[in-house]
């Protein structure tokens, strides 16, 4: 099969590998959509392995089974579905807490080969996990792929409780802050504040319900939030980027009694200054966000290919996979808000 296979940080070549061999209990896919994720693109362009390569990442699939594994009956062959990347077991401590986000016994999407190719994998822990989703006939691939990066951001959504009246800031526009954006608004949020460096990311969030874009490279940004707060500050403040002065914005911008979410998570060893009086004498709430419980995960699923959410205009590019280094670079850029890559898409 091919595949875009990772021999080193930023080394990514399409190339004929074997094709997997079906798990004992296990199943196969053929990949229809995978969407490319600003962690596949730190992952693609860093040392993430630690020189243990080559390496085969992408996680955010649908696909059509392929082949099944003798004794499988949870899938047939033919069956379009959605694989959410980690299958929490829903035993441990965590996982019975509603906090499978934290399952400390999870099947890590990055100990096996991933979706940047035609085929992947699954073993007999996933068919006994679950955590996969029938694709409904007539749904796009490319729209339900964008369940995985929605279901994120619609945890942290419900779970920050944003609601009727909020003021809602948001610092990066990437697909993570547009969701944020999205997921603010259907909760009722009175306004939604976008920020981001990139000018041309901004630009792309019109169709998005966003009250305020602010370029942070041209102006304050908490100077700004708070002049179209009347002084007052947001309810809700999410810093969506990799970037520990985010976190502090998040901080200076939340209005006392507010909440500083800390989304994006940052480079190891990083570590962020934050004005600990200011939290203090706010009486902030800080919200570390990561990941999504199973029930979060089907819901987030179920509200990605339903009508309510807007998948056409958050796809900017739908390319080949044999493009992805063209893909990486579009994103990074801002030129790309979403690229969702098709590895059985053929050069048109």
């Amino acid at each position: 099969m091919e595949a875009a296979v990772m021999h080193g940080p930023g080394d990514i070549r399409f190339e004929r590998v074997p094709r997997p061999e079906c798990p004992d209990g296990g199943f196969v896919v053929k990949v229809e959509a995978v969407g490319l994720c600003g962690s596949d693109i730190r992952n693609l362009t860093t040392d993430s392995r630690k020189g243990d390569y080559p390496f085969i990442y992408g996680h955010e699939v649908v696909g059509t089974v392929a082949e099944v594994s003798a004794g499988v009956d949870r899938y047939r062959i033919g069956e379009q579905i959605y694989v959410y990347p980690e299958a929490h077991c829903l035993k441990c401590e965590y996982c019975r807490a509603g906090q499978s986000n934290q399952c400390i016994d999870v099947e890590s999407y990055v100990k096996r080969p991933g979706g940047f190719a035609q085929y992947i994998a699954y073993t007999a822990k996933r068919v006994e996990r679950g955590a996969t989703f029938a694709v409904p006939d007539g749904v796009d691939p490319v729209r339900a792929s964008l369940a995985e990066p929605l279901s994120s951001t619609y945890a942290c959504a419900e779970n920050i409780d944003i609601t009727l009246g909020d003021t809602v800031a948001i610092l990066g526009a990437g697909p993570i802050g547009v969701n944020l954006s999205i997921l603010s608004r259907l909760r009722g949020a009175a306004k939604v504040i976008l920020i981001d460096l990139n000018a041309a990311r901004l630009e792309k969030s019109a169709p998005f319900g966003v009250d305020h874009t602010i370029d942070s490279s041209a102006v304050d940004a908490v100077a700004e939030v708070m002049r179209l707060t009347g002084g007052r500050g947001v309810d809700k403040a999410i810093s969506a980027n990799p970037s520990t002065a985010g976190q502090q914005q998040a901080i200076e911008m939340a209005r006392p009694g507010g909440t500083a979410v800390f989304f994006g998570g940052v480079p190891k060893g990083k570590l962020a200054e934050i004005d600990s009086n200011m939290v203090h004498y706010k009486s902030l709430w800080i919200y570390g966000h990561y990941g999504a419980s199973s029930i979060q995960v089907q819901k987030a699923f179920e509200l990605a290919i339903s009508p309510k959410y807007p998948a056409d205009e958050i796809v900017s590019h739908v390319l080949p996979l044999s493009h992805i280094n063209e893909a990486i670079d579009l994103t990074r850029t801002g030129e790309a808000l979403k690229v969702v890559l098709q590895p059985n898409q053929k050069e048109q």
